[in-house]
């Protein structure tokens, strides 16, 4: 089974973000990247799926030269080949813009993928959107948030939880997929594995290398702002009695959270 994923470069979800206001995007300078934590579980079950069926797991980021260092955290973990998407601009925000390319890119490249792999959304933009998009470009089922899949010969089933219930989806390959939080539990990166990622050779493709049509590759969304969250407000003891604090919260609802 030829099995290729697609994940993003974020900034770790520990890190202090800064924002450069005049140039409208997060200041990446001291920032540690990682992969995004939803790609970190298409990754395992890429790897799963090769280690239950044989084949080949690619791994492929969309980015700039500094992206090559999240695709050898993928090879470490067991990847078998890595491309980078060479694309020096900033984040867009622009998720058709990045469908269209990685469409590209698998019409251009990997033709024979069996399965493309997404996490459910990047940490980061937080769109949910390209898998979709991607499918729909390339005309291929699809099965978002999956919690569950198996897949016997060209056939798949994949699990999906939705408010209430379980959601079995059937499906034939080559499909998209992209995955939740509880498909798997990624594994680590070994020692071996590190060793390894350092020698293999991460092809660079150019988007201009794609055939993307003139314009398309060009962002269609504008950042008109872009600000940190409001601090949160400390907390408020409040004292006295039961009978006293239970009246002062009930106030509080009322005056200041509006919530009554």
């Amino acid at each position: 089974m030829n099995v290729v994923v697609f994940m993003k470069r974020v900034p770790d979800t520990e890190s202090r973000i800064r924002i450069d206001r005049e140039m409208k995007s997060v200041v990446e300078e001291g920032l540690n990247f990682i992969i995004s934590p939803y790609d970190e579980y298409a990754v395992e079950e890429a790897l799963r799926l090769r280690e239950a069926k044989g084949g080949k797991v690619t791994v492929v980021a969309l980015g700039p030269d500094e992206a090559a260092t999240t695709l050898r955290k993928a090879l470490a973990m067991g990847a078998d080949e890595a491309v980078l998407i060479k694309d020096d601009r900033k984040e867009t925000y622009d998720p058709l813009r990045v469908a269209r390319v990685l469409a590209a890119f698998v019409k251009a490249k990997a033709a024979d993928a069996d399965l493309l792999l997404f996490g459910r959304m990047s940490v980061g933009s937080d769109n949910a959107s390209v898998p979709s998009m991607v499918a729909e470009i390339l005309d291929y089922p699809q099965a978002n948030v999956v919690t569950k899949l198996e897949i016997d010969g060209r056939e798949a089933v994949a699990h999906r939880e939705i408010e209430g219930a379980l959601e079995k989806i059937s499906f034939s390959l080559p499909a998209v997929v992209s995955a939740q939080k509880g498909l798997n539990e990624p594994r680590y990166e070994t020692l071996k594995g590190i060793m390894a990622a350092k020698k293999k050779p991460v092809p660079v493709v150019t988007i201009a290398e794609l055939g993307l049509e003139a314009g398309t590759a060009e962002p269609h969304v504008e950042v008109l702002e872009m600000e940190l969250p409001a601090a949160k407000q400390a907390g408020k003891t409040i004292p006295g009695t039961p009978e006293e604090a239970a009246r002062e919260l009930l106030r509080l609802l009322r005056t200041e959270a509006k919530a009554l």
